[in-house]
């Protein structure tokens, strides 16, 4: 029988799951109310501070259990290798996200989730060209994901196939190439710091895309799909202006239009507080910790299994949240998604099924 330890893991798993799945409903609310660079700009370094607790709590308990704090200095590596690595994780990241956010202008939550799930069956093949060795059920699993690809986008004509979702895809590779990176990286640094510090690299350049091209998006979008109804975002400069907008009314010093424009930022600011919360503090930081935690007693073929259904969770989402309708079509997809998934990671489940 599964011990409580195992089964307490589960449950943090599967709350991992959803609150990630719910992540992609808080990306596309975001975007009601602010710019796809602005979103990031705002949410990754609240991501990056929301781990801080948990580093000095990691260190605290290192102290109290008596581990030699010198020796374990004396393996880290410098600040200016972790400055390299952090740059290279968050400079991956960052690519990956600005594919996703981008791409969920166009498209659903629920094609978003699954479809961003496709690393799963990408990490695998792109693994074969540093050497990793992959099986039968990889290739297997990439014929299934393919198939529900088909099915998501597609829906039976690809002269209908939507450009968000291809886009979205293009995420899913990069997703892919994280989860090489990251696998290699954590082997030489602490996963927390790795983490808070891709945050803030993602964040920064998340900053500088928003002044530099986040102005230009919604036109390029507009010409890409221009049957897309499009919102009149707030950007990350327009933010800025508000403070001294409202700085200036507070003095008088401004006249009614502008004190309105900065009313309507304000209230846009506002809109997009509980999403952008939501991707820092809860995608970010709380989820994180509890797969930290749980995958310390969680077995490997639980933990796969589970965490593969973010996807399931993020319809849902956008079925109770953004009142989206998946139709047939689109259904069969996630389901050929989903048990591509599974199959791609079989030799993992099964070797954890027969260890239990």
């Amino acid at each position: 029988m599964m011990n409580k330890r195992a089964a307490r893991a589960d449950i943090f798993l599967l709350i991992t799951a959803a609150l990630w799945g719910f992540g992609f409903v808080a990306q596309s609310s975001g975007m009601d109310y602010v710019g796809p660079f602005t979103y990031n700009a705002l949410r990754f370094p609240l991501g990056s501070l929301s781990l801080l607790p948990l580093l000095f709590l990691f260190r605290r308990k290192a102290k109290n259990a008596n581990i030699d704090v010198n020796m374990a200095a004396s393996a880290r590596p410098k600040k200016t290798a972790i400055l390299r690595m952090t740059l290279l994780a968050g400079t991956v990241l960052f690519i990956a996200v600005v594919f996703q956010q981008i791409g969920m202008i166009f498209t659903t939550v629920g094609n978003a989730g699954f479809i961003t799930g496709f690393y799963v069956v990408l990490t695998p093949v792109f693994g074969i060209f540093i050497g990793k060795k992959t099986g039968i059920p990889t290739w297997v699993g990439m014929v299934f994901a393919l198939t529900g690809l088909y099915f998501i986008s597609a829906a039976g004509n690809f002269n209908s196939i939507n450009p968000g979702d291809c886009i979205i895809l293009a995420g899913a590779a990069f997703w892919a190439v994280h989860i090489l990176v990251i696998d290699h990286l954590v082997q030489k640094m602490d996963p927390l710091i790795l983490s808070a510090g891709q945050f803030a690299w993602c964040g920064f350049f998340s900053i500088i895309a928003a002044f530099a091209v986040e102005p230009f998006v919604g036109s390029w979008a507009a010409r890409i799909a221009p049957d897309y109804a499009l919102q009149q975002w707030v950007t990350l400069p327009d933010l800025l202006r508000l403070i001294g907008t409202s700085a200036a009314a507070v003095n008088g010093a401004i006249p009614d239009a502008a004190a309105h424009g900065a009313a309507i930022t304000g209230t846009a600011l506002l809109g997009a507080a509980v999403p952008i919360l939501y991707g820092g503090l809860v995608s970010a930081g709380i989820a994180y910790t509890l797969q930290i935690v749980a995958q310390k007693d969680a077995p490997p073929a639980h933990a796969t299994i589970i965490l593969c259904l973010e996807g399931p969770f993020a319809t849902l989402g956008g079925i109770l949240l953004r009142n989206e309708k998946p139709g047939p079509f689109t259904l069969l997809g996630f389901g050929f998604m989903l048990f591509a998934m599974f199959i791609t990671q079989w030799d993992v489940i099964r070797g954890g099924l027969k260890n239990q």
